[in-house]
């Protein structure tokens, strides 16, 4: 009732309907906050770059919630509709052993490292929710439970992108090193 089975590998994901409505509410909680915090980095944008770096990426941190909430929302009232991404089926096992591990790297000679502890927590939060996103069927929630790491990750990267870059007086702080 609360835990779809585990589904083979050649499936798509059924979540029930407490998980469909956890997946759901899971993402839709973090869409006004993003809209309202990528609204404060472009009030505090102190020339054209700033702003034009505030809209991208405020639109792609509400885009991944919105489009996450609408995609949930979609795939649970319309069950009868087989469309997905063709990304979600290679997260589905069977072309698991084949996919290029992504290897991120930070280029530590960089004097300034403000923001290093930041982007390697949220990425450390994104990294830990896969152990949830493979454990479907296993752990009730388990989805929902991602979509939690997924925003906690994108909160740290936020706080690290306004505390460094646009809170007021930041570039003084970091001029007068």
């Amino acid at each position: 009732r609360f835990m779809n089975h585990r589904v083979p590998s050649n499936c798509r994901y059924q979540p029930t309907e407490y998980e469909h409505a956890a997946n759901c509410a899971t993402h839709a909680f973090w869409i006004l906050p993003s809209i309202l915090g990528s609204s404060i980095l472009y009030i505090l944008s102190d020339n054209q770059w700033e702003t034009i770096s505030a809209w991208i990426y405020g639109f792609g941190l509400s885009s991944l919630f919105i489009v996450s909430t609408i995609f949930h929302t979609i795939s649970w009232k319309k069950r009868h509709l087989r469309y997905h991404p063709c990304l979600l089926r290679a997260w589905q096992g069977g072309e698991e052993g084949r996919r290029p591990l992504a290897s991120p790297s930070i280029s530590c000679s960089q004097p300034n490292r403000d923001g290093l502890l930041e982007l390697v927590a949220g990425g450390f939060f994104y990294c830990l929710g896969m152990v949830f996103f493979k454990s479907d069927g296993r752990i009730p929630f388990a989805h929902a439970i991602w979509h939690l790491f997924v925003a906690t990750g994108a909160g740290i990267h936020y706080y690290a992108i306004w505390r460094y870059l646009y809170r007021p007086g930041a570039l003084d702080t970091k001029t007068s090193r």
